[in-house]
């Protein structure tokens, strides 16, 4: 038989760190996509672009990008599709795995990670970094790696 437990109810103090979290993680989310409109790219698009450019041979397995950026294979196979049909990515059969495809940056992928990343850094600088103490910095780091470690063991689990 099973006991019930008491619910643990957020603190004043807990209920506003959670919801300060929220709000800036979506206001900082919206900012940082907003940012990259101008060249035609999306927080996912561009994810995709720095993940591969700092892969060896700038390719990556589908299934090992698809983990990377936490999508469905699904959802990764329309996102390349998409960034295929801008010349970024294309696609390449894996020679050890007849089932296997790679997602590989093309040049002109290259070249847009090239020109775009500096903007991108400037944004994040501008709205997140420099916002912030250096020691601000370090605490923040120190107090979200339990968790980011938590929800990385997480990770396929029902």
């Amino acid at each position: 038989m099973e006991t019930e437990t008491a619910t643990r109810w957020l603190t004043d103090a807990e209920q506003c760190a959670w919801r300060t979290h929220l709000e800036v993680n979506r206001l900082l989310t919206y900012q940082l996509e907003k940012d990259l409109q101008p060249f035609g790219l999306t927080m996912n698009d561009y994810e995709i672009l720095v993940n591969l450019s700092e892969s060896d041979d700038v390719r990556m397995r589908m299934s090992d990008l698809a983990s990377a950026t936490l999508q469905s294979k699904s959802r990764l196979s329309h996102q390349i599709t998409r960034m295929e049909n801008a010349n970024l990515v294309r696609r390449e059969n894996c020679e050890s795995d007849r089932r296997g495809l790679y997602a590989v940056l093309t040049e002109h992928g290259m070249e847009t990670m090239k020109k775009v990343a500096p903007h991108h850094v400037a944004s994040v600088r501008k709205h997140f970094i420099d916002l912030l103490s250096p020691e601000a910095l370090i605490e923040l780091d120190k107090g979200l790696k339990p968790i980011a470690e938590h929800l990385r063991g997480q990770r396929g689990r029902p």
